[in-house]
């Protein structure tokens, strides 16, 4: 999953759920279309948070989930695109 290209990097990391989709929504507004937000969450939550919501959003196609570890904590990677 390291191959996925992206423009802009939000960091979530300590926000619990609702708030990484939030913060994520809010920041796709500053993307145009095709662009790619790569979001960091430590909120395990966040994993069906993305995919609930790549479901249910007509804006956006998620390109993929992966994990990583940092320091012994968990942080959930998530890659959203807009779409036109």
């Amino acid at each position: 999953m390291n191959t996925v290209k992206y423009d802009k990097v939000l960091d979530a990391r300590g926000l619990s759920c609702p708030l990484p989709i939030v913060k994520a929504r809010q920041e796709l507004t500053t993307l145009q279309p095709g662009q790619v937000l790569k979001v960091l969450a430590t909120d395990h939550g966040s994993v069906k948070d993305f995919q609930g919501w790549a479901q249910t959003a007509k804006n956006i196609v998620l390109l993929g989930q992966t994990s990583e570890a940092d320091n012994g904590r968990e942080i959930y990677v998530h890659y959203v695109q807009k779409k036109a």
